[in-house]
């Protein structure tokens, strides 16, 4: 089994690194295939996609046809990539899809339609469909259904198949909560990398750069974010600005919620308690800043490696843990400044 190489920044290519634990999950997976569609949920840049795509190595060498779909992708040679025995339809469903939903709404309807016509077309196949974070893209009041839809492919197909996997990937947030009220899916949590993990990556990175110690305390373990700040110069400020901006921590949100958010930059594990107001959570898990209700540290209920269950200089608790000490960070930030106003 070979280890894809994934750009990281411009003019950087990587192997995929680290995640030892879950490339053995994949292994799993395509010896039984998926009972049900995997849903993988985790902090936003957590390396989701390089895992899909390691996954798509893996399901290939194990005999797989295998169809990986990104709506997010701005081309669509990079949104939709697949082995060259799907080739011939693939092209022939999109070409079909295009027609009445145009490009961006073809490429995302365009999985499952292809997984049906396979089912159709191949006797016997050995099927795998990835997804990444397409409910962002199609809608989180679809993401539901479109689960129930990759079920149905699942439990009642057009023709016998010998396996099938199918895995949806998606941020921590919303999209937890709705796929989870119905029992239509496996969910499954992943955190950023391992120490080492992200120390392969930031040893990829030409020049000079922080002592490894503080950008691991920066990121926590986040790819993106360790990329991000590679593309800003180093610069923090920088990257705890923007986050404050698009994460909309406006002074309105900090105000009206000061007394919690103070705690919760000193421990997440505050906003457990019975007394913080549930819309303020429902705030914090919408905009990506932190995960809620962590699943159990038991490794069988995790994609890959699980987080500790109590990291301080991280901002991870037991039940609650900022996505990344940067979001904590920038809450932090807009606490000084608007007490500062």
């Amino acid at each position: 089994m070979g280890r894809v190489r994934l750009q990281f920044v411009r003019g950087v290519e990587v192997e995929f690194a680290d995640r030892e634990v879950a490339i053995g999950q994949v292994e799993g997976l395509a010896e039984r295939g998926t009972r049900f569609p995997l849903v993988i949920f985790g902090p936003e840049g957590c390396g989701k996609t390089a895992w899909l795509k390691q996954t798509a190595e893996i399901l290939r060498g194990a005999g797989y046809r295998v169809l990986y779909v990104n709506p997010n992708e701005e081309l669509f040679e990079g949104a939709v990539r697949y082995t060259e025995d799907l080739a011939g339809l693939v092209e022939e469903v999109f070409r079909e899809l295009v027609q009445y939903l145009g490009v961006a709404r073809a490429i995302t309807h365009l999985a499952l339609a292809v997984a049906d016509r396979a089912l159709r077309k191949f006797a016997r196949p050995r099927l795998a469909i990835l997804i990444d974070d397409v409910f962002q893209a199609m809608g989180l009041d679809r993401a539901a259904s479109y689960v129930k839809s990759a079920l149905n492919l699942i439990e009642y197909p057009p023709s016998p198949y010998e396996s099938m996997v199918i895995i949806i990937a998606t941020s921590e947030g919303v999209s937890r909560r709705k796929i989870g009220r119905h029992r239509w899916a496996e969910l499954r949590p992943m955190w950023n990398m391992s120490r080492e993990g992200l120390r392969a990556l930031y040893d990829a990175l030409p020049g000079g750069k922080p002592d490894f110690d503080r950008v691991w305390r920066w990121t926590g373990g986040n790819p993106w974010l360790l990329a991000r700040l590679y593309e800003a110069g180093w610069d923090v400020d920088i990257i705890i600005r923007e986050v404050v901006e698009v994460k909309e921590i406006t002074p309105s949100f900090v105000v009206r919620w000061r007394s919690y958010l103070e705690r919760a930059v000193e421990d997440p594990e505050q906003l457990w308690s019975p007394d913080v107001p549930g819309k303020l959570v429902k705030e914090l898990v919408e905009r990506n800043l932190v995960a809620y209700n962590l699943y159990d540290r038991d490794q069988r209920l995790w994609v890959d490696q699980p987080p500790p269950e109590d990291d301080p200089e991280l901002g991870i608790g037991k039940h609650v843990a900022w996505q990344t000490p940067m979001y904590r960070d920038a809450v932090r930030r807009a606490l000084e400044e608007v007490g500062a106003a």
